[in-house]
């Protein structure tokens, strides 16, 4: 999308064809506009571009006119129509529609007026599969300038380490740091690896980089490369992203038509560089990287100890540097800006901004990138926009199935590696799934682990068996037949699966378990001593009885799937319990408030 309100020939009509655009509908009224300006060719250009995070508000189109640019949400058809006619051809926006512009205020003003944008600079503001729009938002020119003004390889190095950026993949090591190792160690080939294995439930951020901002990845990449003199590259992106991997072939592509990829790089003689992408068949393990290595190479996707670690023998037993998108997103900009521009945002040990994806019981689902040191209360009440349906917020999941939950009293933690930390949570790649009143905490802790039980590779028995019987235990107590020492099994069981296994899946595997234990054990104790779920959430814990306010409609009858509820005509019914299956049909069903949940 283009910014600015250059007095222009033709009104420019944009549309967000990112995935969660085109799962929303954004394809037919792209469609429906090619129709229109095949009829109405002198009065507005046609583009398109990806995701601008404002997912919850999906599809969006977006205007610029003689006066300024306007971004319109939940556009159907009719809507299109609508606004081609008054706003297009009558030079009158349709305000109500409008969720944020330059020139008037928008419903969601505040979501992307709150933002600082490095990582997602470009998504959204240009047409991802255009490397010529890339280059006009200074793209590929931090490369040029270090190829061009003769920027040393430790020069490029300490500009990184200077800018105090930590990989964003979830470990949070320095990235210069990484750098250097990797430069260190000497070898006739070396290779930078882009972990684009985004597998965490509820995150999305890579997706939408990648799609949304291809270049900036793969030029990101190519510094990296040259300051450790590596010879090849690997972008390793799970083939569930399928538009994610169209458009990084393609801009692969035209990378090397530019002369950005490939023998002697824009001229540089002796710096040959390409990369290529492999498709990931899904394993969650394999963002682990010596998993990941083994993947590219061909094997079974499984860890292995460390050391040596990948900086001196990675793939194919060469040093090699692994990264993930957003780490590799930010070089370009920390080179064209400089790293003093960088540090100035954050806080002293986690310099710059995070892109963090909202998702579960938010108002504003999507994607959002802050300055290190805002809290978690800002984002999920400024940016966020709160809670769906004014419920309570509980606790918000970070880190994913490595994560842990952060309970809504710790709500005024800063975003940072340490401070997350500290919560027993962890940063993650930055997924965020927050939770209101309505949500079980044990079902929370049973969800995660039953996740990563599922994606352990095997290899360690502690990981492969141990996770089994945390999760057999889970599933006891959200049954209401838990025991008391079920909790002291959880905890014994998870500091042994910590110590004992090889990778950060193993290692990390209880955390949700753990911190939902430290910060909800009364829910704990509740499923186990009182037989019930506080949240009413637990399926085989509920029970559903017919009140004193039932009018004998029948219509919880009708849609009882076991026929477990009985009644004559306008008197009150009731609930066989042994035939009721607890699936909530009749609660969904009744106007009258005459079904209880408990």
């Amino acid at each position: 999308m283009k910014e600015g309100t250059d007095i222009m020939d033709k009104i420019k009509v944009v549309v967000g064809l990112g995935s969660c655009g085109v799962a929303a509908g954004a394809n037919k009224v792209y469609h429906r506009l090619l129709e229109i300006e095949s009829e109405n060719k002198d009065l507005f250009e046609l583009g398109k571009t990806s995701c601008i995070g404002m997912c919850y508000r999906e599809p969006l189109v977006e205007i610029t006119d003689t006066k300024g640019t306007y971004l319109y949400g939940d556009v159907d058809i009719k809507r299109i129509d609508e606004i081609f006619e008054k706003h297009i051809k009558g030079s009158a926006p349709v305000e109500n529609y409008i969720v944020h512009s330059n020139v008037v205020k928008g419903d969601e003003q505040d979501f992307v007026d709150n933002q600082i944008k490095i990582v997602l600079r470009n998504c959204g503001m240009m047409d991802p599969e255009s490397i010529e729009e890339y280059e006009a938002r200074n793209g590929y020119k931090s490369i040029k300038k270090i190829l061009q003004e003769g920027i040393s390889e430790d020069d490029v190095i300490k500009t990184v380490l200077d800018s105090g950026l930590r990989g964003r993949g979830g470990g949070g090591f320095p990235t210069g740091m990484k750098w250097k190792f990797a430069r260190g160690y000497k070898s006739d080939e070396k290779y930078v690896i882009c972990n684009a294995d985004e597998g965490d439930p509820g995150a999305f951020m890579d997706r939408s980089v990648l799609e949304g901002d291809p270049h900036s990845v793969i030029e990101g990449m190519i510094i990296a490369a040259y300051a450790i003199n590596a010879t090849g590259g690997v972008i390793y992106c799970r083939a569930e992203y399928p538009l994610a991997v169209k458009r990084l072939n393609l801009a692969l592509q035209q990378a090397r038509d530019k002369g950005y990829l490939g023998k002697n790089v824009l001229g540089k003689q002796g710096f040959n560089f390409d990369l290529y992408v492999k498709e990931g068949a899904g394993a969650f393990v394999c963002g682990e990287e010596t998993a990941l290595i083994a993947s590219v190479e061909g094997k079974r996707g499984m860890p292995k100890k460390r050391p040596p670690f990948p900086a001196e023998a990675g793939l194919w037993a060469k040093p090699t540097n692994i990264n993930n998108v957003e780490t590799y997103a930010n070089i370009p900009w920390i080179i064209f800006h400089g790293a003093a521009e960088y540090a100035k945002y954050g806080t002293e040990k986690s310099k710059g901004t995070k892109v963090f994806a909202l998702a579960g019981k938010i108002r504003n689902s999507g994607l959002v990138e802050v300055p290190m040191g805002i809290t978690l209360n800002d984002v999920i009440f400024k940016l966020g926009g709160g809670i769906k349906e004014g419920k309570k917020f509980k606790a918000v999941q970070m880190g994913g199935p490595s994560g842990g939950c952060i309970p809504a009293e710790l709500g005024g933690t800063i975003i940072d590696y340490d401070s997350v930390n500290a919560t027993g949570a962890i940063m993650g790649s930055g997924g965020m799934v927050v939770m209101d009143e309505t949500t079980c905490m044990v079902d929370v802790a049973k969800f995660f682990l039953n996740f990563t039980q599922k994606e352990s590779c095997g290899k360690c028995t502690f990981c492969r068996i141990g996770t089994k019987r945390m999760l057999e235990i889970l599933n006891r107590i959200s049954e209401g037949i838990g025991e008391e020492e079920d909790i002291e099994k959880l905890q014994e069981l998870a500091a042994q699966i910590k110590d004992s296994s090889l990778c950060g899946l193993g290692q990390t595997a209880p955390n949700p378990v753990l911190t939902t234990l430290k910060y909800f054990r009364h829910e704990y104790e509740a499923h186990i001593r009182e037989k019930r779920c506080p949240a009413k959430a637990c399926k085989e814990l509920i029970i559903y009885e017919i009140n004193d306010k039932c009018i004998g409609c029948g219509a919880c009858a009708r849609v009882c799937p076991t026929k477990a509820i009985t009644g004559e005509k306008k008197q009150k019914h009731i609930i066989d319990q042994a035939k009721c299956i607890k699936c909530g049909a009749c609660f969904d069903t009744c106007k009258f408030s005459s079904i209880d949940k408990n």
